[in-house]
């Protein structure tokens, strides 16, 4: 995880997403105790990490960089950098309609444990539910549990 200017993160997001965060907010998460960054020239990926739980805050990857792994090495450093600042759990939330994002996230080991209804709002106006999903980082999901 490294560091870096909050308008280089602006500038990713608004890449990445309809409704981008502004470097104002990125300034305010970074300045929050257990907020840590990693960082790709192609992508981003923010966590906090509070006590033995950590939550993504946002993942963001250049359209033109997507689907070549680089949202799952974000991932995947996420998960390390979690467990090494004391977390047990991962949680994140994602929108019902992102089907690469979800797709990712259950090849990452993520399993969804509720929703929140009409969370984000969608482009034509209509809300649009957030799936939340968990990984346990003592588990890696790439290995079979033995019976």
């Amino acid at each position: 995880m490294t560091a870096t200017t909050p308008d280089v993160l602006a500038a990713l997001h608004a890449e990445a997403f309809a409704s981008p965060w502004d470097a104002q907010a990125f300034t305010n998460l970074l300045a929050q105790p257990g907020v840590l960054l990693g960082l790709d020239t192609d992508g981003f990926i923010l966590i906090r990490v509070v006590l033995d739980e950590a939550e993504i805050l946002t993942l963001a990857v250049r359209p033109d960089a997507r689907r070549q792994g680089l949202g799952r090495r974000l991932v995947e450093r996420a998960c390390v950098a979690a467990k090494a600042a004391g977390a047990a759990t991962l949680f994140l939330e994602v929108a019902e309609d992102n089907a690469a994002a979800r797709a990712l996230y259950a090849r990452a080991g993520f399993v969804e444990i509720g929703r929140r209804k009409a969370y984000y709002p969608g482009p034509d106006g209509r809300r649009i539910d957030a799936l939340a999903l968990r990984r346990d980082l003592s588990v890696d999901p790439l290995t079979p549990a033995l019976p």
